[in-house]
This record gives C-alpha cells, sequence and structure tokens, in this order.
C-alpha cells in the first residue's frame, strides 16, 4: 500500500506579505527554508501537511489551466484542530483579518464546522470531530 508522507497544497495569491499577517494572525508558522519574495511555505503540522502560498507568476509554471480568480470554486481547503473553541477561534481572527463568510456554522453534535474565504478567494472549512464519536 502506498503511503503519503506529506502533503503540499500549492495555492496562488495575490500579495505575499498580506498572506503572512492573515495566516499569522489565526496563529499559524512558516517554513522560512521553503519561503522567499515569491512563495511562503505556510505550516498545517510540522513535517506533514503545507501550503505553498505563491504568486500568479510562480503557480503558472505548475500548471497549464487557467487559474482562478477567487470568484469560483475549484477546491475547499478544510482543516481539523482539537475543540470547538478552537474552530470559532480561528474563524473569528480570519473575520478580523479580511476573510469573509461563504456559510453558516454547522453542528452535528459530534462534529462541528465554520467556513470562510481568505483574502485571495480560497475556501476553508475549520472543523472538530469528537474522537470518541463512533458510527
Amino acid at each position: 500500500m502506498t503511503e503519503v508522507s506529506s502533503i503540499y497544497i500549492n495555492l496562488p495569491v495575490n500579495d505575499l506579505t498580506r498572506s503572512r499577517q492573515f495566516w499569522t494572525a489565526l496563529g499559524f508558522s512558516f517554513n522560512e527554508l521553503y519561503s522567499d519574495d515569491k512563495v511562503l511555505c505556510l505550516v498545517l503540522r510540522e513535517s506533514a501537511i503545507y501550503s505553498m502560498l505563491m504568486l500568479p507568476e510562480v503557480y503558472k509554471n505548475y500548471t497549464n489551466r487557467p487559474l482562478a480568480d477567487g470568484s469560483t470554486t475549484q477546491v475547499i481547503l478544510a482543516i481539523q484542530v482539537e475543540s470547538k473553541a478552537r474552530v470559532d477561534e480561528i474563524v473569528k481572527l480570519a473575520m478580523e483579518q479580511g476573510a469573509s463568510r461563504y456559510k453558516e456554522p454547522v453542528d452535528y453534535g459530534w462534529m462541528y464546522y465554520d467556513s470562510f474565504v481568505d483574502p485571495d478567494g480560497h475556501q476553508w472549512e475549520v472543523m472538530y470531530a469528537d474522537p470518541e464519536h463512533s458510527s
């Protein structure tokens, strides 16, 4: 069986300074070894999950398809955190940093998530699922 050791999510962004400020305010960090004046390496989970935030001119080198302009959806990125309170905290911070809501929070009791669109138009869901829940 094939097993993935890490995941790199590549996303185009228009302003690296704004992106760095946005994600830092939400409590995330960056791997500076893989960051420069055209790319930021956002750490979602150390040694496992990263998002490479690239200026469009760099991102275009990795695809022969048109880039989404932030008004369409091609992917929804979902991240799981340790508690419902942390979901609310991250989404609140995102809104304070210029994100917008595209959907109201959903609470299934055992799973809770909320959503936002970051300043570059990427859709994110922040979720908590009770590890004790069995279906």
